[in-house]
């Protein structure tokens, strides 16, 4: 992938992981990232933000993941942008079931902070 990861829409509800995250990706990785508490939000916000990637926590009240990942294929200068699920609740079946819905990769919970830029930085140049 020739294009540079620089912009990142991070769509989670728990306010204290989207600090953890906001911060490993910001002070750590160095790129921009733009924090949504709700899948609602980040439909409204993510034509104006134009993000490089989409991390998703999987289980949210009202849109899930899954429904919000569903939404963002709808919008058609959205359609092609990468995104991540993240979760806790993770079986292999589960795994294989989010890469049918074309998600790049899943990254569980807990992660180690400090490695999270690096590991989203290698699943966007896979």
């Amino acid at each position: 992938m020739s294009k540079t990861l620089k912009k990142i829409l991070y769509v989670e509800d728990d306010l204290d992981i989207q600090k953890v995250v906001k911060l490993a990706l910001e002070e750590v990785g160095g790129f921009t990232v733009k924090l949504c508490s709700s899948g609602k939000k980040a439909l409204d916000c993510i034509v104006a933000f134009k993000p490089d990637l989409v991390i998703l926590d999987v289980m949210m009240p009202g849109l899930n993941g899954p429904d919000t990942l569903q939404e963002i294929h709808k919008i058609p200068q959205m359609a092609q942008v990468p995104v991540i699920f993240m979760t806790a609740k993770i079986q292999p079946h589960e795994v294989l079931e989010y890469r049918k819905m074309g998600v790049k990769d899943v990254i569980f919970k807990p992660f180690d902070p400090m490695a999270l830029a690096d590991t989203i930085q290698d699943i966007w140049e896979k």
